[in-house]
């Protein structure tokens, strides 16, 4: 009897999926809810788990493969007792004591092995035996093996290689993920379909700075979470968008689809790439709740447990270039969105305040916004108002 491992039902908006990464092979071991393949759609990637225990039988579907909800993808057979001979990992009766000991090592080796070493090993084309482990228990970590690779490489070679005759010279070519696939498909409709303008403006941020000094171990002891600048921003736009609703809404074909409700998007990005992860209902939130909320989305993102639910939707998106050091520049609005502000790098500049030359931590603003839908006078008038609430942060707390 075996039983079928199956692609998991697909979100609504989900066509198809890849299989990203198989985590065992044919003839392995595997535990009840243990991870053994993941597949990736153009949103959020999936894990799918064993169902029982027992020996991965065979893989239907290989690491690359387009599949459907419900496709099979490998069968397992289950109640297989951990250390029955199977086709795959049998010692040999006849061989050496030596290789019997070294096969149950590598065996039981592997069971403790977490993905990313065995990827990094099969890699190298080595065997968990080859590397000493330095952690707990002796298990193998990632900078063992770096340290292996890094050994062997300065280790003198019994024969020296040919010399090549020019200079090697070599690319690598991989295909595009799905996520990245996805996020340029987004990215050229959003500059083909639009008629996208930006406009700029800088904010002061010596008061929000001066708060954040005063108030940030209060604030860190009742809340237990750092103050930073984003709940700034996400209470500034959340103001800001309730005295220009042009700027929260959105074109369907020829309808102007206004929004009485406050979903932000919040640029994220991972290992998998950009995505926008949606903070909902932002206006009935404080600013512990923003950050503990936009924390949570990031640490999500970037371990690729985002579900599509806290994906989809957003009426607004805000994205922070100056983590990366970005002085200034052009976001692109995120479709159906009308608009994305992009904050930026903040540097002490040298400004002109009452006839005095003063130096303060300035910021350059930068609001992209679709012309069809928005006008200049309510895009300026949307950055002055976000420029005049980080300016002066108390303005949010009268709402004035």
């Amino acid at each position: 009897m075996t039983i079928e491992i199956l692609v998991p039902d697909l979100p609504e908006s989900v066509a198809d999926a890849t299989v990203a990464t198989w985590h065992k092979k044919p003839g392995d071991m595997v535990a009840r809810d243990e991870v053994i393949v993941e597949i990736e759609t153009d949103k959020v990637v999936l894990e799918v788990p064993a169902p029982e225990e027992g020996v991965l039988e065979a893989i239907l579907e290989g690491e690359g493969a387009t599949v459907l909800s419900k496709q099979l993808l490998a069968r397992l057979v289950p109640g297989v007792v951990a250390g029955e001979p199977t086709k795959d990992t049998t010692v040999s009766s006849e061989a050496s004591p030596d290789k019997r000991h070294k096969a149950t090592l590598t065996e039981e080796t592997n069971d403790a092995l977490s993905p990313a070493v065995r990827r990094l090993l099969a890699e190298h084309s080595l065997e968990a035996s080859d590397v000493k482990g330095s952690g707990v228990g002796g298990r193998i970590t990632r900078e063992d093996i770096e340290a292996h690779l890094a050994a062997n490489k300065t280790a003198p070679v019994a024969e020296a290689a040919a010399p090549a005759p020019v200079a090697a010279r070599s690319e690598k070519r991989v295909p595009m993920t799905r996520l990245r696939k996805r996020i340029a498909e987004r990215l050229l409709e959003a500059k083909n379909s639009t008629a996208m303008l930006t406009t700029f403006n800088e904010v002061n941020m010596k008061p929000i700075m001066d708060l954040r000094a005063q108030y940030q171990d209060q604030f860190e002891k009742r809340h237990g979470i750092r103050l930073g600048f984003m709940s700034f921003y996400v209470k500034a736009v959340t103001e800001a968008l309730k005295r220009y609703p042009e700027v929260n809404a959105s074109l369907d074909g020829d309808d102007i689809v206004y929004h009485n409700f406050f979903d932000i998007s919040i640029a994220v990005s991972t290992p998998r790439g950009l995505v926008t992860p949606v903070l909902k209902d932002a206006d009935t939130l404080g600013f512990a709740q923003v950050e503990k909320g936009i924390k949570e989305l990031a640490l999500k993102g970037r371990d690729g447990k985002l579900t599509v639910d806290e994906l989809v939707g957003g009426n607004f998106t805000i994205t922070n270039g100056g983590v990366f050091g970005s002085l200034m520049s052009t976001p692109i609005i995120n479709p159906p969105q009308a608009a994305i502000l992009g904050m930026h790098k903040i540097q002490d500049r040298a400004m002109v305040v009452d006839g005095k030359i003063e130096i303060l931590p300035m910021m350059y603003l930068a609001l992209s916004y679709d012309h069809r839908l928005i006008d200049g006078r309510e895009s300026v008038g949307f950055l002055v108002t976000v420029k005049e609430l980080l300016e002066d942060p108390a303005r949010l707390l009268l709402d004035i």
